[in-house]
């Protein structure tokens, strides 16, 4: 499937965005919830896609994707693959309505191989690296992908602490992207952490319990934001 421009995550911002991860949402009521954060003020909706294998944790799949697609038809997908063979995820996500597709390098199949994959299908492509991985394992790749997401805590479940020492990451990928190519922060970004994410050149925060573990979404987002 391909964007359309509202659903494009590139271009020069004037802002950062704000990507609710829905990991945190209650599953039960999940349309009614995205809708509203949707309509609080959020860019885009983060989706966390777990394995069993690669993270310990197991969540979502394509299934869920298509279904957020159709309550939320001009909405950008986000989806993080926290999987051992995003190669093999790229097709079905696709076909589900996402509009982006991060993956790990430290995942077990060929960056470039999945990077192609992905735009191939429609997508824009990111690459992700875990706290214990140097900035550097990703470099040969960014001129490949439209972001680069650096992750602020081990992955596979939300509500963890924020990790302060990647944010020395973040400022160096920022200097070796590009205006229209964005910089993502996930996992334990909140009202206390935010401030620093923005700093240190990230121009996409994902919160999780921060935002659904709210009432109010909109302030939130606002704040995460920095406006």
């Amino acid at each position: 499937m391909s964007m359309t421009a509202a659903r494009s995550i590139t271009g020069v911002l004037t802002k950062p965005l704000v990507g609710p991860s829905i990991l945190s949402a209650d599953f039960a009521s999940l349309g009614d919830e995205c809708q509203a954060v949707v309509d609080a003020g959020a860019d885009l909706l983060h989706l966390d896609v777990m394995d069993g294998h690669f993270v310990p944790n197991l969540t979502m799949g394509p299934a869920l994707c298509s279904s957020l697609r159709q309550r939320l038809p001009e909405t950008l997908l986000d989806v993080h693959l926290m999987v051992t063979n995003p190669l093999g995820c790229v097709e079905p996500f696709a076909a589900a309505g996402a509009d982006h597709i991060t993956f790990h390098i430290e995942a077990e199949d060929d960056p470039e191989t999945v990077i192609n994959a992905i735009h191939s299908a429609g997508m824009t492509a990111g690459i992700a690296i875990n706290p214990p991985t140097e900035w550097t394992a990703i470099e040969p790749y960014l001129g490949s992908v439209e972001l680069a997401l650096v992750m602020s805590v081990n992955p596979g479940f939300s509500g963890q602490s924020f990790i302060q020492e990647v944010l020395m990451k973040t400022a160096a990928l920022r200097e070796r992207l590009s205006d229209d190519q964005r910089l993502q922060m996930d996992g334990g970004v909140n009202l206390e952490t935010a401030d620093a994410c923005r700093e240190a050149g990230c121009d996409l925060l994902v919160a999780a319990s921060a935002i659904f573990g709210t009432t109010d979404y909109g302030p939130v987002i606002s704040s995460l934001r920095g406006s």
